[in-house]
């Protein structure tokens, strides 16, 4: 039976539904494409919200998003498609590019262990996680399973650590788990830098890349063959649940071996250079596989020939590499997922004109993006315009709230859920150009952990912008945090400091403010705020005053101190009074006379008393509203693109 009908013949014994997390990886988009040969009923799980390069070409129907490191959208995910078999794919850190320490241990240990425990609340058939060699480590002559690991890299400890949290799950909680530790896996859909997909592609042009020393040997295993060792590990699950197996060659190859195949394939007549690339520093001189147990367990061994996989490769490199890797190289400059929440209320009409000027921003710059419209239970159109925007583009996401919680409520609704490394809030008006995110964008790059639209200049009304400019300059001289002047809650912060103020407890937020209290490094963009495009303003005099209010009630306690000396001097001035009277008694008998003046100091007196009442009663009122706990919104629905 050859390599190709024995995978046919082990596909269709899968239980389904069957999921793939990490198919927009090299071993991944193998695996989901060869079982999509066969059957339908297979999901590819991507982390981002647009489809991978490798996927391009994949019924839409048949691809998920979902980030593993959220345990509420892995949850969501098993509800909603109730999988039977699993096969883990999703890895960070193998390669040189992907340093972020913290991103290595939430993706390949957090992640796995949300995997696990959502996994182990349905009646799952198998689970197959792909591990790497790299967990021997420093121990990587042809080591067996048992052998002692020795991890030489932050990736290297987190794929160990997931080993053993497979075997925790497999044998003690008796999941029908297991794990692969993959070799060289080389083949179609590499990365077009690495070394075999480099050899080739210089192969084509009559020459060699730049090569380390030719002695340094690795194991190297053919796509085709470590796609059926991963679908016979699942198939016979019960044999192997628990264990790690290595999935090698059993050959070591050296680099001169790799280079002598490409010299035939391609009858160059030169020699390569040696010596010409630097080790990288984890690189080991010897590092090859014993795969025993996976012949011994699964009936499975290599059967491609180097020679064999190169050409394969090569004539797939050929007809089609391309045009998909030019796309892969400009996913590659992506490094950031940015986060619009737009607040929406009475925007129905601006709504899609903000939908089109952020994707032309997020697209110009060059970035991930989410896009989170958040429906205030605005009496218009808005739900139907969000409707149609949902349906037709996969980066957006709708909420609608059950009534209207106010634009505070409406941003941290949308902050809660998204999932950007930077989030931006923007009024729905668009009084917030979209295009200011670019400024915004670089200044982030910079360093900076928050940074705000200042308004310079406004458009409309100049009454209440004198209006606005004064208030902004009292708040911040009787806050006690240093408040930005002409700033609204217009801004791009980063996701530490997004995650920070979801956490403060208080009900009656003001979100502009909180921004400051948070601290973190700050600056700000100048604009000029425009005229709202349709429709009028919702705000009047009565709001502002009660924005005003919000602000100086939540983040002073200055009216209180002048209570406080309003009192003392009031006390004094009426002690002098006293002694006035007293004297101008005993100097001009029968004055003061008349009622004129008790009237306007119970007038006086009396006001004053009321003023500080209702200051007092302010902050009363924030405490009560505090002590009730109330949530801050409630989301009626939430709406995605479903495929």
């Amino acid at each position: 039976m050859s390599l190709k009908e024995k995978i046919q013949a082990e596909v269709l014994k899968l239980e389904g539904p069957i999921v793939v997390f990490g198919a927009g990886g090299f071993i991944g988009a193998n695996l989901i494409r060869t079982i999509l040969q066969y059957r339908n009923d297979v999901f590819a799980v991507t982390s981002k919200p647009f489809i991978p390069w490798r996927l391009d070409d994949i019924n839409p129907k048949n691809i998920l998003h979902c980030n593993i490191i959220k345990k509420d959208q892995v949850e969501a995910l098993f509800k909603e498609h109730r999988f039977q078999t699993i096969f883990d794919l999703v890895a960070y850190g193998a390669y040189s590019k992907q340093s972020n320490v913290d991103l290595i241990y939430e993706t390949n240990f957090m992640g796995l262990l949300n995997l696990l425990e959502i996994s182990s609340q349905f009646s799952i058939k198998a689970f197959v996680h792909a591990g790497s060699s790299s967990e021997y480590g420093l121990n990587a002559s042809g080591p067996s399973e048992d052998a002692v690991l020795e991890p030489n890299s932050h990736y290297s400890v987190t794929k160990v650590g997931a080993a053993h949290m497979i075997k925790y799950y497999g044998t003690l909680k008796e999941m029908p788990v297991a794990n692969l530790r993959y070799y060289s896996i080389f083949g179609p859909w590499e990365e077009p830098d690495r070394l075999i997909p480099q050899l080739i592609d210089k192969g084509m042009h009559g020459t060699y890349p730049p090569l380390v020393q030719p002695d340094i040997s690795r194991d190297f295993v053919f796509v085709d063959d470590a796609v059926l060792a991963t679908i016979l590990s699942a198939n016979k699950i019960q044999n192997i649940r628990g264990k790690s197996l290595n999935i090698a060659s059993n050959k070591k190859t050296t680099i001169r071996d790799i280079a002598s195949a490409i010299k035939e394939i391609f009858n160059l007549s030169a020699d390569p250079a040696w010596g010409n690339m630097p080790n990288r520093k984890w690189d080991l001189k010897e590092w090859y596989g014993n795969a025993a147990l996976a012949k011994e367990l699964l009936g499975w061994q290599n059967e491609t020939s180097l020679i064999d996989g190169l050409r394969t490769t090569y004539e797939w490199q050929k007809n089609y590499s391309m045009p998909l890797y030019e796309k892969k190289l400009v996913q590659d400059k992506i490094r950031y997922k940015l986060t619009a929440v737009i607040a929406c209320y009475k925007d129905a009409q601006a709504i899609p004109f903000m939908h089109d000027r952020l994707t032309k921003t997020f697209t110009k710059i060059g970035v991930d993006y989410e896009i989170i419209f958040v429906n205030d239970c605005s009496p218009d159109n808005t739900a139907e315009v969000l409707q149609k925007i949902v349906n037709d583009d996969d980066h957006v996401i709708a909420i609608e709230h059950s009534r209207n919680f106010g634009s505070q409520s409406a941003f941290l609704s949308g902050m809660e859920i998204s999932t950007g490394d930077g989030v931006i809030l923007l009024d729905g008006d668009l009084q917030d150009p979209p295009e200011l995110i670019e400024p915004f964008y670089e200044e982030w790059q910079k360093g900076f952990d928050v940074v705000y639209g200042r308004r310079v200049a406004r458009e409309g009304n100049q009454t209440l912008v004198s209006f606005y400019k004064l208030f902004y300059r009292l708040f911040r001289s009787v806050s006690y945090v240093p408040m930005p002047l002409d700033a609204g809650d217009f801004s791009l912060m980063d996701r530490k400091v997004v995650n920070e103020i979801i956490k403060l407890p208080e009900t009656d937020q003001f979100l502009r403010g909180l921004r400051a209290w948070v601290g973190f490094k700050q600056t700000g963009v100048d604009y000029v705020r425009p005229e709202r495009m349709f429709g009028v303003t919702t705000n009047n005099w009565r709001k502002n005053i009660g924005w005003a209010r919000k602000a100086i009630f939540s983040f002073s306690f200055v009216p209180l101190e002048l209570l406080t000396y309003g009192g003392i001097a009031l006390t004094g001035l009426s002690f002098i009074a006293i002694i006035i009277q007293i004297l101008l008694y005993f100097i001009q008998p029968g004055n003061p006379h008349g009622v004129t003046t008790i009237i306007v100091l119970i007038l006086f007196f009396g006001g004053i008393q009321m003023l500080g009442i209702s200051t007092l009663g302010e902050y009363q009122a924030k405490i009560i509203e505090e002590v009730k706990k109330r949530p801050k919104f409630i989301r009626k629905n939430i709406y995605r693109k479903v495929y």
